[in-house]
């Protein structure tokens, strides 16, 4: 793949149907006592297409999306369904089979980006490292493909910030570095969990605006996790909502948000509408 894109001329055809890059099929999730956490959870998402997973803590978003990546946590383990990610089942990937496709393919994006990155070492170092294992690039290379990297993810002083430990950055800095990171081998599915929860509003917005521009210059598929429908209604297509591990409603955003169907998304949308959805409801409104 090309480490020369992250502009407009990357963007993808729209005008060609797309075979979806990632499709999830009655995915089951439970311990290793037989109890059941995730069960039944159906979806598909073609390149360029975002996909929004909302519920509250414990509905079963954050495991899901572990499962796509293969690092769900020690005794629990998925037990039926399938994970097609590009033709390949990623529930019968072994450790090394997982090595060309994690961090390069299928990428992601957690909610406390301190944690993924190393204190002791200045960010734009850790982006090169990761450039230069991904991608092959000599360290000159690396150097300044982060430094444009950086750049494309709105940090100012993109020179200076390269030099800073993450303990000299802001939160919305820190996770603009790590989407950049996230993004450096030009991933075809990026998954967002959480990416933006800790965040203030303004910048928790940028970063939603990042995310959205990433996608339709990449042409890559996202997947945002959040529990508030305000922050999947700023970026997604569709959204599926999830409650105690079972899907309850999926379908478009927009109408989702201005006919949901199911009493507790009909919940959601009344409990969020003092986050600013109600702008969101009216813009999707507008177009329907």
């Amino acid at each position: 793949m090309s480490t020369d894109t992250l502009d407009a001329t990357s963007a993808p055809d729209t005008t060609r149907p797309r075979r979806p890059v990632l499709t999830v099929s009655d995915l089951r999730i439970a311990l290793d006592d037989g109890t059941e956490l995730v069960r039944g959870v159906d979806f598909s998402l073609a390149p360029g297409e975002a996909l929004g997973i909302v519920g509250e803590s414990g509905s079963g978003k954050s495991l899901t999306c572990r499962a796509i990546l293969g690092i769900l946590p020690g005794g629990i383990d998925v037990t039926a369904g399938s994970i097609d990610f590009d033709g390949i089942e990623l529930t019968d990937l072994g450790r090394k089979q997982w090595r060309p496709l994690r961090g390069t393919r299928i990428a992601a994006v957690f909610q406390d980006p301190a944690s993924y990155l190393n204190p002791s070492i200045r960010v734009g170092e850790q982006l090169a490292e990761a450039l230069r294992s991904t991608l092959g690039l000599s360290r000159a290379d690396a150097k300044r493909r982060g430094l444009e990297l950086f750049r494309k993810m709105g940090l100012t002083d993109a020179d200076t910030v390269y030099r800073q430990y993450p303990h000299e950055l802001s939160g919305g800095m820190l996770q603009r570095v790590l989407i950049a990171i996230a993004v450096s081998a030009e991933p075809e599915l990026l998954i967002a969990d959480e990416a933006t929860t800790a965040l203030d509003v303004t910048v928790q917005a940028e970063v939603l605006d990042l995310l959205e521009d990433l996608r339709e210059e990449l042409g890559l598929a996202l997947v945002l996790v959040s529990h508030d429908l305000a922050v999947v209604a700023q970026v997604c297509d569709s959204v599926i909502v999830m409650r105690d591990g079972a899907v309850v409603e999926s379908g478009r955003a927009d109408d989702l948000l201005t006919a949901p169907r199911h009493e507790y998304t009909r919940q959601l949308v009344d409990n969020h509408r003092e986050y600013g959805l109600e702008s969101f409801i009216g813009k999707e409104a507008a177009r329907v």
